[in-house]
């Protein structure tokens, strides 16, 4: 399957940009010195490797790479002509190299990926030259001053509107994400990141006005934040591995709910999906949905696995589990923002759910969501004691709990997703 028309158009108007800009930036483009000229190819090099080694992130469907920083010190030291042609030079290797495979594997998908990351690189260069040049940061650049410094800071901030703009862009028509959504909650995330690679710029400034030789002090820093974002995004999905790994073996131990919490996840997502709720909010929900259980844990399979109803004492160990489950996530940062829906996934709108006793709209809206997801995985899959129920018995059981069990616009979206799986 190939990329949507829309991704194409993206891509190739990018492409034609990035085609002027370097017809515009041509003009100017000389070496005034042999000196310049060294300065120039080590900027290449740092590039080429920060750009073959960046730091994939899953979630977000990009990369990030300390390159940025190389990036912005091109522009202070060699200014925006030679850093369009840097940065053209750099990605044309650097994504040569890293995608060689796919060359020979998907020749179309590869121009497709190597026209976009060049072209956004390039334009994002060229846009902020101008904003360089608007913001009369002085050339060649010293930070001798504090107005030299205050200058920089629209060419940090545009350039790292512009990069990741670029990217969220193709993110949203490739992938199906909300633009403001991913663009926003990246720049959250990574806000920490962008100033130190800010930083790192203007430490790569100051050695380059003692010598093109103490630039090379700066490899240290710059290996250090690579390492850093790989140890962070790797901590995160590792993590999140660890708890949905934990999830499926509960899920296992008990052969009747052996994918529970995947097919509660997905009917979850698609219920949030019907209720139009933002990208944000259907992320949160897969998450969430993927360990609510994974408090049982803690609970004996002799509870667990029982095949006749449980007692009142066996009732109030299985009613612990969803405090354990947040328990044992909510100090995690990716799972801070859903604890409190794992927590009262189990909560009843009117208020006869555990382990809080809430009711209606005091029950959190995503745990509202994931219950209904869960009650319906719950009748649809055989127990030892009973049989699986019908999608119609099911879809009967799901409208009696509609504003007793169940919050009713939650139930109602539901019902429109069990329907559209019918035809």
């Amino acid at each position: 399957m190939g990329l949507p028309i829309k991704a194409r158009v993206y891509i190739y108007g990018l492409a034609l940009f990035a085609l002027l800009a370097i017809f515009f930036y041509s003009r100017d483009l000389s070496f005034s010195s042999p000196y310049q000229t060294g300065t120039f190819m080590l900027f290449t090099l740092l590039g080429f490797f920060s750009e073959v080694y960046a730091t994939w992130i899953p979630i977000y469907k990009s990369e990030i790479s300390s390159s940025i920083a190389i990036y912005l010190a091109s522009l202070f030291v060699l200014g925006p002509s030679l850093t369009v042609f840097l940065v053209l030079l750099t990605s044309l290797l650097s994504e040569t190299v890293i995608r060689w495979e796919e060359w020979k594997s998907r020749p179309l998908f590869f121009v497709h990926v190597m026209i976009f990351n060049v072209a956004q690189w390039v334009v994002t260069v060229a846009l902020t030259g101008i904003i360089f040049t608007l913001a009369k940061v002085s050339f060649p650049f010293s930070l001798s001053s504090a107005g030299n410094f205050f200058a920089t800071l629209p060419v940090f901030l545009s350039y790292a509107v512009l990069n990741h703009s670029f990217v969220t862009g193709i993110v949203s028509l490739t992938a199906g994400k909300e633009f403001f959504y991913g663009f926003k909650t990246y720049l959250k995330d990574f806000s920490l990141q962008y100033l130190v690679l800010f930083v790192l710029a203007l430490l790569l400034v100051v050695l380059y006005s003692l010598s093109i030789w103490h630039m090379f002090l700066a490899i240290v820093p710059l290996v250090l934040v690579h390492v850093s974002f790989r140890s962070y995004l790797r901590l995160q999905t590792e993590t999140r591995k660890t708890f949905e790994k934990i999830s499926r073996i509960l899920d296992e131990r008990d052969h009747y709910t052996a994918v529970h919490s995947s097919e509660v996840a997905e009917l979850a997502v698609k219920i949030g999906q019907e209720m139009g709720l933002p990208q944000g909010e259907i992320e949160k929900i897969d998450i969430a949905a993927r360990v609510h259980d994974v408090g049982k844990i803690a609970v004996p399979d002799a509870i667990l696995l029982k095949p006749t109803p449980l007692t009142e004492e066996e009732w109030k160990v299985m009613k612990r589990h969803p405090l354990i489950s947040a328990e044992l996530i909510e100090g995690l940062e990716i799972y801070t923002p859903v604890a409190d829906a794992v927590r009262h996934e189990h909560e009843r709108w009117d208020g006869s759910g555990y382990p809080d006793g809430l009711k209606g709209k005091e029950i959190p809206f995503l745990a509202r969501i994931i219950a209904a997801a869960d009650i319906y995985n719950a009748l649809t899959t055989p127990r030892p004691y009973r049989k699986a129920f019908t999608r119609e018995q099911a879809v009967e059981s799901i409208q009696k709990m509609r504003g007793k069990d169940l919050d009713p616009i939650v139930t109602d979206a539901l019902l429109r997703v069990i329907a559209s799986q019918r035809t």
